[in-house]
């Protein structure tokens, strides 16, 4: 593994973490940090095998996560932007989203996240792999429960009946 690499990718991630939530007082910024790292590192130690043995079922797999993850994080960053009335940055909305992907789940983001990570493990299964595909899943659950507090302060009431109606990540399980 390239080690300059990996500190200058961590540094970046650090960076991105305080600029766009800590600063602003937004603490599900650190739980997400875990998320961005366990990806990042999954991206590092699979980089050799993204292409290798493109119909294995593992790979196929591996793809249609990714594309899904793709579709989940477009779609949920253009509603914020769009919709949420973002003001200093995508995360601080001003009005609580509740169209498209918004009307079913909370945090279509996240579950982009999830499948993303889950996606880079799926690249070569392996006990490492699994082990960060783990750290991935973990802090993405974590990251949502704590901005679930953050948009219960921020929206109140509102958030709380939208909580009642909508799923956390994917409708009728989770």
């Amino acid at each position: 593994m390239n080690y300059i690499v990996l500190i200058a990718g961590t540094i970046a991630i650090i960076f991105l973490s305080w600029f766009i939530s800590i600063k602003h007082q937004r603490y599900h910024g650190i739980a997400r940090f875990f998320s961005f790292e366990s990806i990042f590192l999954l991206c590092m130690l699979n980089i050799k095998v993204w292409f290798y043995d493109p119909l294995s079922w593992h790979q196929i797999i591996s793809w249609i996560l990714l594309t899904l993850s793709l579709y989940f994080a477009v779609a949920g960053f253009l509603l914020l932007r769009n919709i949420g009335k973002p003001d200093s940055n995508f995360e601080n909305t001003s009005v609580l989203v509740r169209t498209g992907l918004y009307k079913y789940i909370r945090h279509p983001l996240y579950l982009s996240l999830f499948l993303l990570g889950t996606g880079v493990m799926f690249k070569d299964p392996s006990a490492k792999q699994l082990l960060l595909g783990s750290v991935n899943v973990i802090a993405v659950f974590l990251t949502a429960m704590i901005e679930e507090k953050e948009m219960t302060v921020k929206f109140g009431k509102e958030y709380l009946e939208y909580r009642k109606q909508t799923w956390m990540f994917i409708p009728f399980i989770i």
